[in-house]
């Protein structure tokens, strides 16, 4: 009688659906509010006072590089074979 005395109203399974069903609305409301969150959060960051600029530094002097034209190479003439003795 003690443990049970408020639960004559609902079956376990009655309790059951009820927490599932206040789960899924506690869920939805989260997920809805973070969405409303971001959103607000974006439009504000878009309204917000541009940044001034900050001075560039100077801008440095370019370099020039010289490049000479690539020339053929001549063919490669050999000489005549030198004899090689191993003594």
């Amino acid at each position: 009688m003690r443990y049970n005395g408020g639960m004559n109203l609902l079956s376990v399974q009655g309790t059951g659906a009820i927490y599932t069903v206040l789960t899924f609305l506690i869920c939805i409301v989260v997920v809805h509010v973070l969405r409303l969150a971001r959103i607000g959060y974006r439009t504000r960051a878009k309204k917000l006072p541009p940044e001034e600029p900050k001075p560039s530094p100077p801008e440095p002097e370019p370099v020039y590089y010289i490049v000479e034209k690539k020339k053929k190479r001549a063919k490669a003439e050999y000489s005549d074979p030198k004899r090689i003795s191993f003594k």
